[in-house]
């Protein structure tokens, strides 16, 4: 297959993104095609569309082989599933599947520029295809969630002093207060002493958590 552009976010690296695309709808990026499909045409209704499918690449969890099962973040990384029952980055092939916001379709110097929302995507990640989300034939009310139904119990309270807050500028506070009620931690850790970072935008975000709650300690500029 043949990578057609590359996302921006504001993740440099996987701790910190939600596990699922549109758990955070503040979280915006934009994908930049390779000259090749920077065809005004290949775009024609798009814009009609409220949201769009990604097919993307892992690209930074490749393997030789893979293994029939792995161990799910959201049950602690302690029981095996089936890969084939799991989101899991190691897969035969590695391919993932988002569906985000398509917040405008514009036409820049770098050519056709999609403006989304809610993604679950690294910065630089590799784009296979884009196809349009359709509300008659992908949406399942009455879906069956198996073992991630529980996922709201996992939701932190997050705590952070104004004054560090205020570090951060207005258009990401909620964003960045959503992601850390996700949990970002490895479920399998649970250690109330623990420091935990990760890379924010161009923030280095510090916290630990205690029960339930969150307690940011740092937020500092980070320079790559």
């Amino acid at each position: 297959m043949k990578i057609i552009g590359y996302i921006k976010t504001d993740f440099p690296t996987k701790f910190g993104l939600p596990r699922q695309s549109g758990l955070v709808e503040e979280i915006k990026g934009k994908i930049i095609f390779e000259k090749e499909y920077r065809v005004p045409e290949a775009f024609r209704g798009l814009s009609d569309f409220s949201h769009i499918w990604l097919l993307w690449e892992f690209s930074e969890a490749k393997k030789e082989n893979w293994s029939p099962t792995v161990r799910p973040p959201l049950l602690g990384g302690n029981k095996r599933m089936g890969v084939f029952a799991t989101r899991s980055p190691f897969r035969p092939n590695s391919i993932g599947l988002s569906c985000v916001k398509l917040d405008k379709v514009a036409f820049e110097d770098e050519g056709p520029v999609l403006y989304i929302s809610g993604a679950d995507l690294m910065n630089g990640t590799p784009i296979y295809d884009i196809k349009p989300y359709l509300a008659y034939a992908d949406a399942h009310p009455d879906a069956i969630g198996g073992f991630t139904e529980n996922l709201n119990e996992r939701k932190l309270a997050v705590n952070i002093p104004e004054k560090l807050l205020s570090e951060i500028p207005d258009n990401l506070k909620t964003e960045l207060i959503k992601v850390l009620s996700l949990d970002p931690r490895p479920s399998y850790i649970d250690d109330k002493d623990r420091i935990y970072g990760f890379i924010f935008s161009e923030y280095e975000i510090k916290f630990k958590v205690e029960n339930k709650n969150l307690y940011v300690i740092s937020i500092e500029e980070f320079c790559f």
